[in-house]
């Protein structure tokens, strides 16, 4: 399969930004998928069971694609969950919350090829160490930055990594929404290595 065929399944600005980093070209659709949890189901894997489904839901109307989904879970030490706050007030109980804490940011991958239906799958784990938080501080970062459709109420872009007294995981990119290391590990053994991609035309 060439690299024109990748669909990223997915309406966030954020993923496909990480995505353009890879130089492949692209589309992008967004999938209509219940987000809610399982019964007991642990972080990780109802972050990978989203990110499939959502490549998943797609196929059927994309034939011949190479799917990419991708689902990110926020968790509090003792298993909270921290999900999209929606609102001011959401995401000052979530940033109260992870004040002093270690949260781990999952992030589900997977990617499906449609021609033969192929999955590959992968979670990874990011840990943010968010220092002591001030009310005050926490208010003005909201009213700044407004990460109101972020899972756990922050961005690590910009302001974000005001939050934070440290940051553990393999890939940064992952606590934005999209593991681009895992992701190049897999589309290399689908044969689409970016860096064997011819170089896109500048239109020049």
């Amino acid at each position: 399969m060439t690299s024109s065929g990748l669909l990223l399944a997915s309406s966030s600005p954020y993923r496909k930004r990480l995505l353009e980093q890879l130089g492949l070209p692209f589309e992008t659709a967004s999938p209509n998928i219940d987000e809610s949890p399982l019964q007991g189901e642990l972080p990780d894997a109802l972050a990978v069971r989203l990110a499939t489904q959502k490549a998943q839901a797609l196929a059927p109307e994309h034939p011949g694609k190479l799917i990419i989904g991708s689902d990110q879970v926020a968790a509090l030490p003792n298993g909270t969950l921290l999900s999209k706050p929606g609102s001011y007030e959401q995401a000052f109980e979530q940033l109260s919350q992870s004040s002093g804490k270690s949260v781990h940011f999952l992030t589900g991958l997977a990617v499906l090829d449609t021609r033969t239906g192929a999955l590959a799958h992968c979670c990874e784990t990011f840990i943010a160490h968010f220092r002591d938080l001030t009310r005050e501080e926490i208010s003005n970062y909201l009213r700044r930055e407004q990460p109101y459709d972020c899972a756990g109420s922050c961005k690590m872009e910009g302001l974000g990594i005001t939050l934070f007294k440290g940051l553990e995981g393999r890939d940064p990119n992952s606590l934005i929404g999209l593991p681009l290391i895992a992701l190049n590990e897999i589309l290399i053994r689908l044969g689409n290595n970016p860096l064997l991609h011819p170089e896109p035309s500048s239109g020049v």
